[in-house]
């Protein structure tokens, strides 16, 4: 009989962390000899990792695996996997009802692939999901656009977030080696990176479970020091006192990004008890004040959610107001989910779906406004641009992103007025602004005419309740 082609598809939902197990993955598949199709009609393979964070989330990854599992009466599908943390929050429940699956891994089984693709593996492969911790040496293939990476510093949380069911996925904080992601970083640059992006749950508590009180600064200024990194980026700090060296390295390290990445959730005292944040709203006011004092050019993104429950109208007014008052450069807003295994799911005085839709739509309208002016503000200067590659509108546009834009969840810059390849910094005067984004015209001469690599296309569908396919090549 003819042998059937080795091709794998893979569809990664949900956060950045997701993004880095599926490359994960993509590099096992690569090793056992399976070749990448980014069109699903063309494997032979096809593995859906799973966001099961919230309920929109949920959905959205169950219609993906029902829709992908018709596949298989063309006859060309012949094995479809499910992972991450959808599969690690109900194995059972989806085994069940979803026979169309041959195979499930949990949140921390990215190397089972190997056994599963070779045809040597039970059905069910859900683990512990404190089993694992990515290292330098697991086989990674990039899907990022132009000459971008998302490292991964630590898994887990251990926060107790009364709306969050997270660490009940990812288990306790497991932070990685500062020698295990240098070295990673070091692999990255060589293969033509130049912006590192540094990620976990709770980033800030980088090293506490190894007792190190400076550890996080420690691997930042390691990070920075790189030859050949050009741009280091900090994801998901919590809202602590940030320690002086790591404001330092904010401030005046030449590679280390003005930017900072801290979802508040919520300004009002009484919500943040509820949610058990573990402080309250006038931290914040002090903790935005001497970030804007102490770090120049500052550029800081926050997430709210509205609709907990016990969210009152004055509460909510309460948010508005730090909203306006801090002026933050980027801001996503989520409506709460009630998850029956988070502590939120048993209090009192749930809030109307309508209503939290209503003040969802209210907060984002108060943040296009600022961020609008915050942009306009940016018309005539000049930037250096991290070129990505073409526009998801047409590819005889070209698209990158300033210091100030990070991959995927900020705007980007439209190119004009000179060739540019993905991977290429290149200086770019901003022209034209629109609420969420940039127009501008290439001034500077690039002697470098060959192009990065474009790594193998990741269909990404980020898992925020919209119904959006991403090809990211």
């Amino acid at each position: 009989m003819p042998k059937r082609p080795r091709t794998i598809h893979f569809v990664s939902l949900g956060c950045p962390k997701n993004r880095v197990d599926s490359e994960v993955m993509l590099g096992v598949a690569s090793r056992a000899g399976y070749r990448h199709v980014a069109d699903a009609l063309q494997a032979s393979v096809i593995v859906v990792n799973t966001c099961g964070f919230i309920d929109a989330a949920k959905k959205e990854s169950i219609d993906t695996i029902l829709e992908l599992a018709e596949l298989k009466k063309s006859g060309t599908l012949q094995k479809l996997v499910v992972a991450g943390c959808l599969s690690q929050r109900h194995p059972d429940e989806l085994a069940e009802g979803l026979p169309e699956v041959d195979h499930f891994l949990g949140s921390s089984d990215m190397l089972k692939l190997e056994p599963v693709l070779a045809g040597r593996a039970p059905r069910c492969l859900v683990g512990h999901p404190a089993d694992w911790v990515v290292r330098a040496e697991d086989p990674r293939v990039l899907s990022t656009r132009g000459a971008s990476a998302y490292v991964k510093i630590a898994e887990g949380c251990n926060r107790s977030c009364s709306f969050c069911v997270i660490p009940s996925l990812r288990g306790k904080q497991r932070s990685r080696s500062p020698d295990d992601v240098v070295r990673e970083v070091e692999r990255l640059v060589a293969a033509g990176v130049l912006e590192i992006n540094l990620v976990s749950q709770d980033t800030v508590a980088y090293g506490r479970d190894f007792s190190d009180p400076v550890a996080l600064e420690s691997l930042v200024r390691r990070v920075a020091d790189v030859p050949g990194v050009r741009w280091v980026r900090l994801f998901y700090l919590y809202p602590e006192r940030l320690g002086e060296g790591l404001l330092e390295l904010l401030a005046e390290h030449p590679k280390v990004l003005p930017y900072v990445d801290m979802p508040l959730q919520h300004a009002a005292d009484a919500m943040l008890r509820r949610m058990r944040r573990g402080h309250g709203g006038a931290r914040l006011y002090q903790l935005v004040e001497r970030l804007r004092k102490r770090v120049p050019g500052l550029v800081m993104r926050s997430a709210f959610i509205v609709g907990h429950p016990g969210e009152s109208e004055d509460e909510f007014d309460e948010l508005l107001r730090f909203v306006r008052f801090a002026e933050l450069d980027r801001v996503g807003v989520f409506l709460y989910s009630d998850e029956p295994t988070s502590k939120s799911f048993e209090l009192a005085h749930k809030v109307e779906r309508k209503t939290a839709r209503a003040r969802a739509k209210k907060l984002m309208q108060v943040q296009r406004g600022i961020s609008k002016r915050k942009n306009r503000a940016l018309v005539g200067a000049r930037l250096d641009v991290l070129v990505e590659g073409p526009s998801e509108e047409s590819e005889l546009v070209m698209v990158g992103r300033h210091a100030g834009q990070a991959p995927e969840i900020d705007g980007v810059v439209y190119l004009s007025g000179g060739e540019v390849h993905p991977g290429q910094m290149r200086r770019v005067e901003v022209t034209r602004a629109t609420d969420y984004d940039l127009l501008g015209e290439v001034v500077d001469e690039h002697d470098d005419d060959v192009a990065l690599p474009l790594p193998p296309p990741l269909v990404v569908r980020p898992s925020d309740g919209r119904r959006v396919l991403r090809t990211v090549s």
